[in-house]
């Protein structure tokens, strides 16, 4: 497998080398292809990429040049440093043990420095998993890591093909969803974080989608004073999380 330079070790580059990784079923954050790239090529690497759920980015080739001074034959993949957990069997395997897990689940957190700032504070309030869409949002990368302090190393994250179907199942196996949102009128201490718990959360620029917050049985807001309405993600994340320490210590 083939690498430009050690900082960039989780690119993976040439047709065979990404072709090796699909097929190994490798954690890739997305799959960089060259507009207009050579068809027999291309019908190649569509032919691995098939029952497969990469996300898929369409380049011209000046793009991949900046990245690599090898020959990357039109794609590039990136590797994740992390290996994602099934998030299914985590809910089962905890449930059956008798946890009361809590499960942060992010819809569309795009900046990787909100994705490593909330998992610092997860991994510090003793959340289970972190659950994260496979399309439309941060995944874990090197900077995300870096600040998280290292948090990312040792939280599971979860990639879910969709987030409406990972808190269906979480619902249905009988665990609470709250959500974090300013839409709320039930402020956050008024609500009961305690046992098995799925805390949702929205995205930088709009919160949490209409069609998720449905799906809730809670909804609670950080209460606030002052001209802003709304907190970054990453401090959201944290306040609330404090708040579901808080009532478990005094349960």
């Amino acid at each position: 497998m083939k690498y430009k330079s050690k900082k960039y070790d989780n690119y993976i580059y040439g047709l065979r080398a990404v072709i090796e990784a699909v097929n190994a079923d490798r954690d890739l954050n997305k799959i960089m292809i060259q507009k207009g790239m050579q068809k027999e090529l291309f019908l190649e690497l569509k032919n691995a990429l098939k029952r497969k759920d990469y996300p898929l980015q369409f380049v011209p080739q000046i793009k991949l040049d900046t990245l690599t001074e090898e020959n990357h034959q039109g794609v590039i993949a990136i590797a994740s440093p992390i290996e994602y957990k099934k998030f299914e069997l985590l809910v089962d395997n905890w449930l059956e043990e008798g946890k009361k897990p809590c499960f942060l689940l992010l819809d569309r957190v795009t900046d990787v420095r909100n994705l490593g700032a909330i998992a610092r504070s997860a991994l510090c309030q003793n959340v289970d998993a972190i659950v994260l869409p496979s399309r439309g949002s941060a995944m874990v990368t090197s900077d995300a890591i870096k600040t998280s302090a290292g948090a990312l190393n040792s939280l599971p994250v979860c990639k879910v093909d969709h987030l409406k179907e990972a808190l269906f199942y979480l619902q249905q196996s009988g665990v609470k969803l709250v959500a974090c949102t300013e839409k709320a009128k039930k402020k956050v201490y008024e609500s009961d974080l305690t046992g098995a718990i799925g805390i949702l959360l929205g995205s930088e620029e709009d919160g949490i989608s209409n069609e998720l917050l449905r799906m809730t049985d809670d909804q609670v807001k950080i209460p606030m004073y002052g001209p802003i309405s709304s907190l970054n993600v990453s401090v959201s994340a944290g306040m609330i999380l404090y708040e579901r320490t808080r009532q478990n210590l005094f349960s």
